[in-house]
């Protein structure tokens, strides 16, 4: 049995995490952290981070980039490993996750969906094969209208691992409207869409000559994101030191 301390417990992740928890008979929350303890919980919840002292395997975080830094703080403290699921981080954080990974174990994906993640294994097999053939490489993501930050967490990451196949030579183009001229032929197109409530949509269009691929992604529900995030755990408690993501746990 998996023991869960799930940081940014009364968010809508958080609940979603911890009503899919509830039906694992492997895993189990015992404790939870948050800003605010407004709703019911069958688990403790503390407003003060250095207040938890439930003891635990491993932490799944959902909160916001402003609670991560304390988060952790708190989880070397305790040698606790983290799944690090909050979006919008600085380069500062990025670069202290880096950090403590080497002295604990510690999970940071940009998307925590299985299917997405598969996505990016296919992008690793094909992406230089099509823009070697003269493809050119856009991606529109879409996203529900509360969300703050664009282009996506996930987007970038879909561009990242093209161009680490490209040599990381190409260079991204967020808005079109601000240079009048042609595209450039090492160029990644990324476009945002926000409305209404979609979850969570990413397109990746190679366009060539007189043909076009696509490689889509669609999320219907949170869940797709809880789950993913549960097995991350799962798979990190016990884990040595080291800086893992979601491709670690689909290769198991």
């Amino acid at each position: 049995m998996i023991k869960i301390i799930m940081h940014g417990c009364n968010g809508k992740m958080g609940q979603v995490i911890s009503d899919l928890v509830k039906q694992d008979a492997s895993a189990e929350i015992v404790a939870g952290i948050d800003i605010a303890d407004n709703r019911p919980n069958s688990y403790p919840v503390y407003t003060d981070i250095d207040q938890c002292d439930v003891e635990a395997d491993v932490v799944i975080d959902f909160s916001s980039a402003v609670a991560v830094d304390p988060l952790m703080e708190y989880c070397e403290k305790r040698n606790l490993p983290v799944v690090i699921c909050s979006t919008g981080l600085s380069e500062e954080q990025i670069t202290n996750i880096h950090k403590l990974s080497k002295k604990l174990a510690v999970l940071k994906s940009a998307n925590m969906s299985f299917g997405v993640n598969t996505v990016m294994k296919v992008l690793k097999n094909v992406t230089k094969l099509l823009a070697d053939a003269g493809y050119d490489i856009e991606i529109v993501e879409k996203h529900h209208n509360q969300k703050v930050d664009a282009p996506s967490g996930t987007a970038i990451a879909l561009a990242d691992v093209m161009n680490e196949e490209l040599n990381n030579e190409y260079e991204y183009r967020y808005d079109r409207s601000d240079v009048r001229e042609k595209r450039k032929k090492k160029e990644i197109g990324i476009s945002a869409v926000r409305g209404g409530t979609i979850v969570g949509d990413h397109d990746i269009i190679f366009a060539g000559t007189d043909e076009v691929i696509e490689i889509s992604h669609r999320a219907y529900s949170k869940a797709v994101f809880a789950k993913g995030a549960i097995e991350a755990a799962k798979f990190l408690a016990g884990k040595p030191a080291g800086l893992y993501d979601m491709s670690d746990v689909i290769n198991v």
